[in-house]
């Protein structure tokens, strides 16, 4: 992962944990449920998001730069798994 996108990531993150604080004191609080519900929905589009921008990551830096590296014979079916693996391990 690239410095420029650990730095945008880690403080996503930290954004989640204050968000996810929020509902565990919403819950606390007894709020209505459908609040409580909203806000689930909202860290978990979040944490999509997230995991949407280091997937873009993974490919752009890890599996794109192993197939330009120019390390002579560059296994495709490699790169293809890894990327297949990569997807469904954000898929879940």
């Amino acid at each position: 992962m690239d410095q420029d996108l650990r730095e945008k990531t880690s403080k996503r993150l930290g954004r989640i944990a204050g968000q996810v604080t929020g509902l565990q004191k919403m819950v606390e609080e007894d709020r209505y449920c459908i609040d409580v519900l909203t806000q689930i929905a909202a860290v978990r589009s979040a944490l999509h998001a997230v995991g949407v921008e280091v997937l873009a990551g993974h490919v752009r830096h890890c599996v794109a730069g192993k197939a330009e590296g120019g390390h002579g014979n560059i296994d495709t079916n490699g790169l293809i798994e890894e990327l297949k693996e990569s997807l469904s391990r954000f898929a879940k």
